[in-house]
């Protein structure tokens, strides 16, 4: 009896041991997982934007825990704080939880982002944020007129190119090269000018072969006309026979 009773205090005092280890490693897994689930740094980032004209710096949150934190924007100079440009509270989710700093940034320029929740982060997002090289409202500049083609602008007008057109009422030429290279007025009074007849003879048909052709063509009609008529009265001396 005195056995037994050594044996089951033995085995009493082996299961409670066992138990006790159970629950240590029990509760250090509930605090792993806790810890897993608690929010962390690597679960926030930063990105610089444009609405519109205007430069923004947002701040997404995918915490799942959902523990609020508070975010802390910073414009940096030589690796120092220029000025601090605002701070918000932000609470994540699973889907990310996103806030906005209204921020008209200058291409290149560099910030840091301090996140603090409660006893979990009280660190800086890093790397630091840089933004792009372009700012914001820079590409809706007015783009340069399109140089006409050569085929545009040979057929527009000649007074649409920009190449000067004289006035009817300016001289072409001095008032000396006229006189000298004009004809004497004597000389042109004294003989008749040949091409001024032929042109007005050439208006009125009277140098013309029209007369003639139309003479003969009425000869050609006549002469066969003549000899349809005799045909025809042949052909009728012949049936009539």
């Amino acid at each position: 009896m005195a056995v037994l009773s050594i044996i089951s205090r033995t085995a009493s005092r082996r299961g409670v041991r066992a138990l006790g280890v159970a629950s240590a490693s029990l509760a250090l897994a509930v605090g792993a997982a806790g810890n897993a689930l608690a929010c962390d740094i690597s679960e926030f980032s930063a990105a610089a934007k444009c609405e519109g004209d205007k430069g923004v710096i947002t701040v997404t949150d995918v915490d799942p825990a959902g523990i609020p934190a508070t975010v802390t924007v910073y414009l940096q100079n030589n690796g120092a704080d220029a000025k601090k440009v605002g701070e918000q509270v932000v609470k994540g989710s699973r889907e990310g939880t996103t806030i906005t700093f209204a921020e008209d940034w200058q291409p290149n320029a560099e910030y840091r982002i301090h996140v603090k929740a409660a006893d979990y982060v009280d660190e800086d997002i890093k790397p630091n944020l840089v933004t792009p090289a372009t700012a914001c409202g820079t590409q809706d500049t007015a783009s340069p007129t399109p140089t006409p083609t050569p085929s545009e602008t040979s057929s527009a007008p000649s007074g649409e190119t920009g190449t000067p057109v004289p006035s009817p009422s300016t001289p072409s030429a001095p008032a000396g090269s006229a006189s000298e290279s004009t004809a004497p007025a004597g000389g042109a009074g004294n003989a008749p000018s040949a091409a001024a007849g032929e042109s007005n003879l050439a208006e009125t048909g009277a140098n013309s072969n029209t007369g003639l052709i139309v003479g003969i063509a009425a000869a050609l009609v006549v002469v066969g006309g003549a000899a349809v008529f005799l045909g025809l009265r042949r052909r009728g001396a012949n049936g009539s026979r």
